[in-house]
């Protein structure tokens, strides 16, 4: 029994409770602590690799001018792997810290997301639309003690970081280099 609501049908709250119901009685044994990149994408990268799963792209990404990333889930692993090693040692972030990141969709973007999930460093993402006031505001606010962007929003960066007073490093996702700035390629 759902009910239409203006054209689209609804579960009724009796529904939901008795779905909620059903899947608790499985009793699952739910982890003590649960990481997405080592329990679900290091977990589908060891299927894979004993033949259990066949080989899928776990990440595919594809621009504007036809340019295309395809990941396997082992590549994935590997290279958030890698990521994690470049924001724990060369940008020296520990668990709990804060990390901007202001970047347009590009792979880094999630490969960086996955990296943070993996160390259980803080992912603080931001459109590539933020002026410098909005930068500065959120270093301040969130006390991030790394940012993330490209060589073209460097700049608006470089203008705030004397007023950000946490800022220890500074990564930039390009194929230059930038004077006081890491390049995560490069580090990769």
């Amino acid at each position: 029994p759902c009910r239409s609501f203006h054209g689209y049908t609804r579960l009724l709250t009796s529904q939901i409770i008795s779905h909620y119901d059903s899947i608790n009685q499985y009793k699952k044994e739910l982890p003590k602590y649960f990481n997405f990149a080592s329990d679900v994408l290091d977990e589908w990268s060891q299927l894979e690799k004993d033949g259990r799963k066949p080989a899928n792209p776990a990440f595919w990404w594809v621009n504007e001018e036809g340019e295309e990333v395809k990941w396997s889930f082992e590549e994935l692993g590997f290279l958030s792997r890698k990521a994690a090693n470049v924001l724990s040692e060369a940008c020296g972030l520990q668990r709990g810290d804060r990390v901007i990141a202001v970047l347009p969709r590009v792979p880094e973007w999630w490969l960086l997301n996955v990296a943070c999930m993996r160390t259980g460093i803080v992912f603080v993402p931001g459109t590539s639309q933020l002026t410098a006031k909005d930068i500065l505001y959120r270093l301040q606010a969130s006390k991030a003690k790394c940012i993330i962007t490209s060589d073209t929003l460097a700049p608006a960066v470089e203008s705030v970081v004397p007023d950000s007073q946490f800022l220890k490093s500074k990564l930039i996702v390009g194929k230059g280099s930038r004077d006081g700035w890491l390049n995560l390629k490069e580090l990769l």
